[in-house]
């Protein structure tokens, strides 16, 4: 059996949602194939028999597992699923050093070890086993899905594709070679100013204060991260952020390059409103371009939500969990 590391876990509920009687709640931890231990959340319905299906949860890109991939976690399970909602390698209450670092490799991973976890549990059906990635997490659960044939269906939701955002800027209006030396070199020249220090220096979380002229992505992301709304000390968008190198190998790792192989189901959801939106629209025609696995594809636009509505609702009532209940019972039959 893989040895584990011994993480300190906080025992009382700290999380940015109330917690369910619905549900019965523990933590949990394990190892992906680089050794490092991971932090859940499990959840499961109460009085819950016999082996079940699943689901593993994760995201957004810089939060932790008590922010919206509980949510999503602990919602799922109130519908019937066993769920884990686990904080990414390097990030909240999980393991790997140096904190603060991303890795398409890594992070991609971390839910196929979530898939290992779930696939010997007692109380799960391994063959029906599905994950839903939020944000940045909704990019990497496209190349789990591509690479791991034991995940039966996967739900994106309000999606970044990290390595095209880190590659071309936003609304890829950094995509030349130019812009991208310039990216490279300013990671490289960090790497030495790190190396002489011996520490890696912070990019910082989410801008605070708020610039008046921020735009309204920004300002979008403050309302979640900075505000009693959604901040958790543990999130990285919430405090100091990534490390300044911390998202380096994304720039010329592109995650999505074999979504068009993926056979199983994939749901992408997304505000109609969201400054990402196009992420999620350009990987549903990638998915659908040559029509090979297209008929259980499926993008779903939610009308005048933003991208944070899909992290907690927005206090619209945003996040179509019917829509996923539904998605799920089709196809984690």
């Amino acid at each position: 059996m893989m040895k584990t590391e011994a993480l300190q876990l906080v025992k009382e509920w700290d999380k940015t949602f109330p917690e369910s009687e619905k549900v019965d709640h523990r933590k949990v931890t394990f190892v992906n194939r680089y050794g490092i231990t991971l932090a859940a959340d499990m959840y499961t319905p109460k009085g819950a028999s016999g082996r079940m299906p699943a689901i593993a949860v994760c995201g957004p890109f810089g939060a932790v597992k008590e922010q919206c991939s509980g949510l999503y976690a602990q919602t799922m399970a109130e519908r019937g699923w066993v769920t884990v909602a686990f904080d990414p390698s390097y990030t909240g209450e999980s393991g790997g050093n140096p904190r603060n670092m991303a890795s398409p490799d890594i992070n991609t991973e971390d839910f196929m070890a979530a898939v290992d976890f779930l696939s010997v549990q007692e109380t799960v059906d391994p063959e029906r086993i599905g994950i839903i990635g939020i944000c940045g997490w909704g990019g990497m659960a496209l190349n789990a899905a591509a690479l791991d044939t034991r995940i039966k269906a996967t739900v994106a939701s309000t999606m970044y594709d990290m390595s095209r955002v880190n590659a071309n800027g936003y609304f890829d209006s950094e995509d030349n070679e130019e812009a991208r030396y310039r990216k490279r070199a300013t990671m490289c020249a960090q790497r030495t100013a790190d190396y002489l220090t011996g520490s890696y220096k912070l990019a910082g979380g989410v801008v605070d204060p708020l610039p008046v002229d921020a735009p309204f992505f920004v300002k979008d992301y403050f309302d979640y991260y900075k505000t009693p709304r959604g901040y958790h000390p543990r999130s990285l968008n919430s405090s100091g952020g990534w490390n300044v190198t911390g998202c380096e190998s994304f720039l010329n790792q592109p995650i999505l390059a074999y979504s068009g192989e993926i056979r199983s189901a994939v749901l992408l959801v997304h505000g109609d409103k969201a400054h990402s939106c196009y992420f999620s629209k350009d990987a549903y025609k990638a998915m659908v371009k040559d029509g090979k696995y297209a008929k259980n594809k499926e993008l779903l636009l939610i009308p005048g939500a933003v991208h944070t509505d899909l992290y907690d609702g927005g206090g619209k009532n945003a996040i179509p969990f019917d829509k996923f209940e539904e998605f799920f019972h089709q196809y984690l039959r």
